[in-house]
């Protein structure tokens, strides 16, 4: 028999392994569970980098005014130029809130490649309270989030909380292939790699982080010409010893419609720029891919065992994704999409690929090159 035949078989049995192994991770974390410590409020400043706005923008900033907290909020809205669109979305979520404790800044410095560590620079300055959040403008949060993702500063070694997300509102089939990768693999994995080391990294939709933790790494300084300034910022504030947590509650990603070439561009953007700040662990992820090696199997043998091998594993890989997306969105809606974690697994093996043959991504409209070290640089 075709030696390949095996290493196939091999590969898609450890790819099986790696998947129960991932819905172990998340069948134990205590996902949309509520955190909140009686008594412990303390203050918090907000910022909220802007830049453009859709439909879903007002919902999305107005979440984070209506936020249920008896400790004191502030608000930072930072964008570049007063012409901005979001800016009249800003001011008429102000009037509309008079209670709060908000203002738009305009911040109109370039400090740096990074646009949004840029804005939040310039923020910085008008900090008033010891607990800093960090969101981007198209994160829809629950009106309970604060009080636990506030709860884990309670204990000093905490410097920094982050929580999961979810794409919330795919509106196309492209999208939706890409809410198989978010809403059901990459919270997983990340509480698959949690469960071999202490989180040592951020998610960017929400970051809380202690003042004194951010200052000790440097401040947003550090950041200005990083691409990954989430993945950086949490592994600067391992590296001094703080402790970063996961907060359970999860927030809501509410993105534009989006093509297949958007999504693509965006999925190997998001792969290059992992495989620069994690390269053996990218390179290996390959290995957990449970649609692409049964397929490979299926292809090379051609034969009716080792065919309903790769069926029945392909199968359970679309059940776990379906159980994964219902366990992060709590809908059910997933069902009639389920297809399309063949279709994102196979694209993931080709993003792969491609994330070895390049260092030049898409940001923000723009075409900019990751040097070796996680730095943005203009094409």
């Amino acid at each position: 028999m075709n030696p390949w035949v095996w290493i196939l078989a091999g590969l898609s049995g450890l790819s099986l392994l790696l998947l129960l192994w991932q819905c172990v991770a998340a069948w134990r974390f205590p996902l949309h569970q509520r955190t909140a410590r009686p008594g412990f409020h303390p203050g918090v400043t907000l910022f909220k980098p802007l830049k453009g706005c859709d439909s879903e923008t007002r919902a999305c900033l107005e979440s984070w005014l209506t936020q249920d907290y008896p400790g004191p909020v502030q608000v930072l809205f930072g964008v570049a130029s007063e012409l901005d669109p979001v800016v009249m979305v800003v001011r008429e979520l102000l009037a509309a809130h008079p209670e709060c404790d908000a203002r738009l800044v305009i911040c109109r410095e370039d400090r740096g490649a990074n646009a949004k560590v840029s804005t939040l620079l310039q923020l910085a300055g008008e900090a008033r309270h010891e607990l800093w959040i960090i969101s981007d403008a198209d994160v829809r949060a629950p009106r309970d989030l604060l009080p636990s993702l506030v709860a884990p500063f309670h204990l000093r070694e905490t410097g920094l909380v982050t929580c999961f997300y979810e794409l919330a509102n795919p509106s196309t089939l492209a999208m939706r292939c890409e809410a198989v990768a978010v809403n059901g693999d990459f919270w997983s994995q990340v509480l698959q790699s949690n469960t071999l080391q202490p989180m040592q990294f951020a998610l960017g939709a929400v970051m809380a982080v202690r003042r004194r933790a951010l200052q000790e790494v440097g401040g947003f300084e550090a950041l200005k010409d990083l691409l990954a300034d989430d993945y950086h910022l949490g592994r600067l504030v391992a590296e001094r010893g703080w402790r970063i947590e996961l907060c359970p509650v999860v927030v809501s990603c509410m993105e534009s419609a989006q093509s297949w070439a958007q999504v693509f561009r965006h999925q190997l953007r998001w792969a290059r720029t992992i495989r620069v700040c994690r390269p053996v662990p990218y390179f290996f992820s390959i290995l957990s891919n449970g649609t692409l090696w049964p397929v490979l199997l299926m292809l090379a043998a051609w034969e009716l065992p080792w065919t309903g091998v790769g069926c029945l594993l392909v199968a359970i890989r679309a059940a776990a994704s379906l159980w994964l997306q219902n366990r992060l969105t709590r809908q059910r809606g997933h069902v009639f999409y389920d297809f399309l974690v063949v279709v994102k697994d196979l694209m993931q093996a080709v993003v792969w690929l491609l994330a070895f043959t390049g260092n030049s991504v898409e940001w923000r409209g723009q075409k900019a090159r990751v040097t070796r070290d996680g730095r943005l640089v203009a094409a």
